[in-house]
């Protein structure tokens, strides 16, 4: 029997999973845990992570240690994404957790990001043709999927922590700044030529912002404090019709909508906006939801290249 160990260090969270893996294959997972260290707040336009969010990062990922030090025979994969990736004190970062935490943090690129999401997805949800759309802090993955297979990738480096920064106010969102957000990612999908393949399939949402319209439609229909939005399925009028309340709200009302976190309330509009773009300018009908994505794609991976 062996663990294996995933740290997901992404813009906006630190997650962690612990997986129990049997010698027969079977596995299990036994941790599951997140902490919202918002890693990329305040970086634009230096692109240099800050003191006070390395800090929250690094008291994570202790705790992270502790948690899977409990556990016999583990093996750790550690990888940070977006904010990591594009700070340009990321040596610095990089040498100071391992130097505090023992945790030797390896920075993936985007399309690497990209391939981790599909291979996650379809280890849980296999959809034969969608586009995957993965919104974190700092960068959104986008996967076109024909016949099961990833025809083409792509990261780009937007997501709900830096367009909040950038295009709105956190607190009430004025119409001019939702035009100027949603021109900024209209323009972005149009020069990705290949998302007009995608025109009319749907899209299967990862992330913590994209999540938060199945929690809040799961939430409204089951009124339960934990719901599982696995495969849960949601229409475009559906979505739009959350944006609209969570724009017509101020951030002391978004944080009382069943659904939304408390942590998350202040970024979830700029969150939400490539989602609710990408569905109007590809005439996408529905969503469906995966829980699953970049941890459970690492996991894929090892399992596949140690049966081999």
């Amino acid at each position: 029997m062996k663990h294996l160990a995933v740290i997901d260090l992404g813009s906006n969270s630190a997650r962690l999973t612990v997986t129990r893996i049997q010698d027969n294959g079977a596995y299990e997972n036994v941790v599951e845990k997140k902490d919202p260290v918002r890693l990329s707040e305040n970086m634009a336009p230096e692109n240099i992570l800050k003191q006070p969010a390395i800090d929250r990062t690094i008291e994570s990922l202790k705790t992270f240690h502790d948690i899977y030090s409990q556990y016999e025979n583990v093996e750790v994969k550690a990888v940070a994404t977006a904010a990591t990736r594009i700070a340009k004190n990321q040596k610095e970062f990089i040498d100071l957790v391992k130097e505090k935490t023992d945790i030797k943090l390896e920075v993936i690129s985007g399309e690497s990001e990209a391939r981790y999401d599909y291979l996650g997805v379809m280890a849980k949800m296999p959809v034969a043709n969608c586009i995957i759309m993965d919104t974190g802090g700092a960068s959104t993955e986008l996967i076109l999927v024909h016949n099961h297979i990833a025809e083409h990738l792509i990261s780009i480096p937007y997501g709900a922590v830096n367009l909040t920064e950038s295009f709105l106010d956190a607190d009430k969102v004025s119409a001019s700044e939702l035009f100027c957000l949603t021109a900024k990612m209209q323009n972005i999908f149009n020069n990705i030529i290949w998302l007009n393949k995608g025109r009319h399939l749907p899209i299967v949402a990862l992330g913590g912002s994209n999540r938060t319209l199945g929690k809040i439609i799961r939430k409204k229909v089951l009124k339960q404090a934990e719901v599982d939005i696995q495969s849960l399925r949601m229409n475009l009028d559906e979505a739009q019709n959350i944006y609209n309340t969570l724009l017509n709200s101020d951030l002391k009302q978004r944080r009382a909508i069943p659904g939304v976190s408390k942590e998350r309330a202040d970024i979830i509009i700029g969150g939400l906006n490539p989602i609710i773009t990408l569905m109007n300018l590809i005439d996408s009908q529905s969503i469906m939801f995966s829980t699953a994505g970049l941890r459970n794609g690492i996991l894929s991976e090892y399992l596949s290249n140690n049966k081999k």
